[in-house]
């Protein structure tokens, strides 16, 4: 299969690399000035892989477009929109899209395959969820993970020419579920970088249980199901992202609570002020992503925001 990944990025050049490892003809694009592409193009590694020779890099966007069958995506996804304006520019005849950010776009709440068809129309569309690093997959570690799609046969088609003993995949059953909790598992892995730098990591527990609940009941006034909170998009990605030392969210919440600076781009920044509209829109109280929200945006300190959500009126833990 002809497959182009565009963005170079962390897990974009780990997908180029695993998908060009079990057979594909692939392409990592990049732009010409990104800090990742030069690096590649220099050295062909990243200080995680190194590429081989049967993968080709390229800074042609039309190049990268036009030769592949399936085009995967990997960059911020608030850039998303802006960055479809420059795709549609060619022809996408034929052609099928794999999303392999989590995010909700900001100002808008819509999903990312919702941006997709609004700005390339109908094409097929796929989204790539679930735990892992690139650290531990290179390194030989395996992972579960989901592709989820509305197009039965696309999901059918992935799934089957992406595993490998290094990636099981999943069919997902829930494309609004698995969007919404993957993008809201990165606000979960900020607060769990708070507790860490507070000193509070005992209360992962709480968290978990806490905001996969939350997470669940907006997937279900959205039209989801919240089951979908309770599995490897959300709940089954908390290891990788409220745990480990790769987890940029992780340690956004981590330093920011300490007063440090972070330079990498941590998704659940902006995902919390997207997950707060839709949770204003549909009804639905979510206390931890508010509390996150209110701490990013400087409304709060983090202890005080922990003292009130510890204040709250007490309440049953599920209402059944």
């Amino acid at each position: 299969m002809k497959i182009s990944v565009l963005g170079c990025g962390r897990w974009g050049a780990f997908i180029a690399w695993y998908l060009n490892k079990i057979g594909h003809d692939v392409v990592s694009w990049g732009r010409a000035d990104s800090p990742h592409f030069i690096e590649l193009s220099e050295t062909r590694s990243n200080g995680m892989l190194t590429f081989p020779e049967s993968l080709v890099l390229s800074s042609d966007l039309e190049q990268a477009v036009s030769r592949a069958e399936v085009i995967v995506i990997s960059i911020s996804c608030q850039a998303l929109r802006s960055f479809l304006a420059d795709v549609k520019k060619f022809d996408l005849t034929g052609k099928s899209f794999v999303l392999c950010m989590k995010g909700i776009e900001v100002g808008t709440g819509c999903r990312l395959t919702q941006i997709v068809n609004e700005v390339l129309g109908d094409v097929p569309v796929a989204v790539w969820v679930g735990p892992g690093h690139p650290q531990n997959f290179v390194n030989g570690v395996p992972n579960c993970m989901v592709i989820d799609s509305e197009n039965a046969e696309l999901k059918k088609k992935l799934v089957e020419e992406f595993s490998s003993t290094l990636i099981r995949f999943y069919f997902g059953a829930d494309l609004i579920g698995s969007e919404v909790g993957a993008a809201a598992k990165n606000v979960i892995g900020i607060a769990a970088g708070m507790l860490d730098g507070l000193g509070y990591s005992c209360l992962k527990g709480a968290l978990m249980s806490r905001g996969t609940y939350e997470v669940g009941k907006l997937i279900k006034a959205m039209g989801g199901s919240e089951y979908s909170a309770y599995g490897l998009c959300h709940l089954g990605d908390y290891e990788a992202t409220l745990f480990s030392k790769y987890s940029h969210n992780r340690m956004f919440g981590e330093t920011f609570v300490k007063g440090e600076s972070y330079t990498q781009l941590a998704e659940g920044v902006a995902t919390c002020r997207a997950l707060c509209s839709l949770s204003e829109k549909y009804g639905v109280e979510m206390p931890i992503v508010q509390s996150v929200r209110a701490m990013v945006s400087g409304e709060v300190d983090a202890k005080k925001a922990l003292d009130e959500l510890f204040s709250r009126s007490v309440k049953r833990e599920f209402n059944f």
